[in-house]
């Protein structure tokens, strides 16, 4: 999501925010019997379903903007406003993989029915530079040696269901005030492949999937 101006990393939303306004601009087409100004505009701002923590990456995320159109002009279609978003992000790993036109009670976050997280684990690293190079940021190797998986799927089930996440809550988070009742939907642990998975035979890879409607801040 968005990301201040005196932090390191720029955030998705900051991207797409920059680029908008460049494609509501060569998609106007207004001649000069019916000028145009930014007026006619809302400013249109993303509303992102999920934020993610540092070093996360999202996949598939889905947002929502309000876009108000001059009179006498069509509403953009799902397929133009992709296009001309994808085509100004180019030089970024951001793509809109599709769009489409909602009614105005929908609202990308408070609507999301559901948000899956998942966690790719790496063994049989003895180092963390022996992981593969087009793993790297996209996968933790836990030192040590190997995991009990059983346990850990046994564990899991205690976790299924609606439960008081207090303790797994970060101390002093923004969101300590709110309710820390969560309903974990789904955990799974399983086997996982690797990107280039006929290059590293020797490695074990393993994903952890949660899914839930909501989580807790950190």
């Amino acid at each position: 999501m968005e990301t201040k101006s005196d932090q390191a990393l720029v955030g998705v939303q900051n991207y797409l925010e920059g680029k908008k306004k460049v494609v509501i601009l060569l998609s106007l087409h207004c001649s000069q019997e019916f000028p145009w100004t930014w007026e006619w505009f809302e400013d249109p701002r993303f509303h992102i379903s999920s934020r993610t923590d540092a070093g996360v990456h999202a996949l598939a995320n889905a947002a929502h903007l309000d876009i108000l159109r001059p009179p006498g002009k069509a509403p953009f279609t799902g397929p133009q406003l992709a296009q001309g978003l994808n085509h100004h992000l180019r030089p970024e790993p951001i793509r809109i993989l599709s769009a489409q036109r909602v009614p105005s009670t929908f609202h990308a976050r408070f609507c999301a029915l559901s948000r899956t997280y998942i966690y790719r684990l790496l063994l049989g690293c003895a180092h963390h530079s022996q992981i593969p190079v087009f793993e790297r940021d996209l996968c933790w190797a836990p030192p040590g040696g190997p995991l009990d998986i059983p346990a850990m799927r046994e564990a899991a089930q205690f976790l299924l269901g609606t439960h008081d996440f207090s303790t797994f809550r970060s101390l002093g988070s923004d969101g300590a005030s709110q309710s820390a009742v969560r309903t974990v939907q789904q955990l799974q642990l399983q086997p996982a492949p690797a990107f280039l998975a006929q290059h590293h035979r020797e490695l074990e890879f393993w994903e952890v999937k949660v899914k839930s409607r909501a989580f807790l801040y950190r």
